[in-house]
């Protein structure tokens, strides 16, 4: 069994990292342990069949669900990043090797057979996909970058703690 520990506020927990390295997990648990409603970014975004939403509408939504007084939400979406870091008052950034999560991200076909995560959009069933497994290879080389310079220039103040 694994201990929380909780320091701060923690009423607007913004989850990051790769594609399979546990960030809807750590939401779903966070957001029991402390009482808040968690935001999976997936869920707003993806349409059943695994079709791409729309990016001004996902925005929009993302925007009306962030207005909620307190929030864990969890998403690699970098297109909303300027909308989730300067609202959120902690930063979880899971880094784990890349390699760790095309395994976890495999591990989803088996655990999810049959059914959805429960972080996904309905009908959006986990499946073999070689060119996702090469995004999640591939993310500290092209996203992880973005997503660090995109940090310091939306987070609402430097003393946001970023673990």
């Amino acid at each position: 069994m694994s201990a929380l520990l909780i320091y701060g506020p923690m009423q607007r927990v913004l989850i990051i990292g790769n594609s399979g390295g546990g960030k809807s997990t750590l939401a779903r648990r966070l957001g029991d342990k402390l009482g808040l409603p968690v935001i999976h970014l997936d869920r707003l975004f993806w349409k059943p069949g695994w079709i791409e939403g729309d990016d001004d509408a996902f925005r929009i939504t993302v925007a009306v669900a962030l207005t909620a007084p307190a929030w864990v939400c969890d998403g690699d979406f970098g297109s909303s990043l300027d909308l989730r870091a300067p609202l959120a008052d902690t930063i979880i950034w899971i880094d784990q090797p890349p390699w760790l999560c095309v395994v976890r991200a495999i591990w989803r076909i088996v655990k999810f057979r049959g059914g959805g995560r429960p972080d996904m959009t309905e009908g959006c069933n986990e499946n073999l996909d070689l060119k996702f497994y090469g995004y999640i290879l591939g993310w500290n080389r092209t996203r992880r970058p973005r997503l660090e310079a995109a940090l310091a220039t939306h987070t609402a103040k430097p003393d946001t703690p970023v673990e």
